[in-house]
């Protein structure tokens, strides 16, 4: 089987694989399509697994993900780990079988950003599943795909590939504690406990903040995320809304005062912070953030979520409160790899974040429906959703 698929990858006669494709809001679709042989610098990859992102279910369910309006039919998925089954003339550093992470963020690699290694704002980056660039980078919910080997990352035998998929959002939370700048001993809040706020608080952790609080309108995320090691205590945020701003401001520094009163591992409030990883891109999460941020912290802003807000600017200026924008990653993956390869008090187990796991691109859609829930139909918490998928040649043999 395996001479059989080395000789299919490398042939250079295109290749029909299968890819779940979306035509319209909850209109996916499994198409056939050509795959021709990998480029000199790519290697083809057969993908195994794909966490399903905030992004792709906000393309599932609208066919739009905020102003970024999908113009053609096009394959979601960009948190994604596979196995090599083809490799390039040009390429030295791998080889069929090896398992990878797949990058799926390509940049110009030619402009002032690229050139400072600050690639993930260059202007023209063409991102899979990401219909802000035309003609779309199609994603990865398909049997294979061409990849630049210069953007995959060789996994050891002991990271999982679902663990692989998890490196894409993990790079996220990289990037932000990178950003952050957090001195060792500091005392972090984050809001959201998604998959994202966990990552972000446990690399806090792993970073050397002496506190981690996480904070969010689910208790039970709340209860995960300290239960199994991700924050240090947590704080469930009451759903309260005013009717005027005065009101929701109001509000909002009421939550940092209560997120201030919890306690610490030594008994002692934990007060205010020196940095808030904003996760949601809710309004009064935003607001609450700048109110519980100690003069000269630092506000990471991560959530997309309300693209015009209302702030007390004012709170933050006044008190050189600094917001920082955070946008996806940027040389992160040996770091992740070697973060869920490590074991100790501060590393949580990271395979506990995927709660939901589905098999085979007929599955799609069944998994997007999951992944729009907090909750499945049994009660237990819905985190994050991967996908699986066999090798096309093995499952048909």
């Amino acid at each position: 089987m395996a001479s059989s698929t080395n000789v299919s990858s490398t042939s250079s006669n295109p290749r029909r694989i299968r890819a779940s494709v979306l035509h319209g809001a909850k209109d996916l679709r499994i198409e056939n399509r050509s795959l021709p042989a990998p480029g000199p610098n790519e290697v083809q990859v057969s993908v195994r697994a794909t966490g399903l992102c905030g992004s792709d279910l906000h393309y599932y369910r609208h066919y739009r993900n905020g102003d970024i309006i999908v113009r053609e039919p096009m394959s979601l998925g960009h948190e994604s780990a596979g196995v090599v089954v083809g490799v390039g003339s040009a390429v030295t550093n791998f080889q069929v079988g090896d398992k990878v992470a797949l990058e799926v963020g390509l940049p110009c690699g030619e402009c002032e950003r690229c050139g400072e290694g600050r690639y993930n704002i260059c202007k023209g980056m063409n991102f899979r599943s990401s219909a802000k660039a035309f003609p779309h980078a199609q994603g990865t919910l398909q049997d294979r795909i061409n990849h630049p080997a210069a953007w995959c990352h060789k996994l050891p035998e002991d990271v999982s590939l679902d663990l692989g998929a998890l490196l894409e959002p993990l790079g996220v939370a990289i990037h932000a504690s990178r950003r952050a700048q957090l001195p060792t001993g500091s005392t972090v809040l984050v809001f959201g406990a998604g998959a994202v706020g966990l990552l972000v608080a446990a690399m806090a952790k792993i970073s050397g903040a002496s506190t981690v609080a996480i904070a969010d309108i689910d208790g039970g995320r709340v209860d995960f995320a300290v239960k199994n090691g991700f924050a240090h205590t947590g704080y469930t945020v009451p759903m309260k809304r005013g009717n005027t701003v005065e009101e929701n401001l109001n509000i909002a520094k009421e939550t940092a005062a209560e997120v201030g009163k919890v306690q610490r591992a030594s008994g002692k409030p934990v007060g205010e912070v020196d940095a808030v990883f904003e996760c949601t891109g809710v309004p009064s999460c935003l607001q609450a953030a700048i109110f519980a941020t100690r003069p000269g912290g630092r506000i990471m802003l991560i959530g997309m979520g309300t693209p015009i807000q209302t702030l007390p600017i004012s709170a933050a200026a006044l008190r050189e409160v600094d917001l920082v924008g955070v946008f996806r990653y940027a040389n992160t993956y040996p770091t992740g790899i070697e973060v869920v390869s490590k074991k100790g008090p501060d590393y949580p187990d990271f395979s506990k974040l995927v709660t939901h796991r589905y098999r085979g691109l007929e599955d799609a859609e069944q998994a997007f429906e999951m992944a729009a829930k907090t909750k499945d139909d049994d009660g237990n918490l819905v985190i994050k959703v991967v996908l699986e998928m066999d090798d096309e040649d093995r499952a048909r043999l």
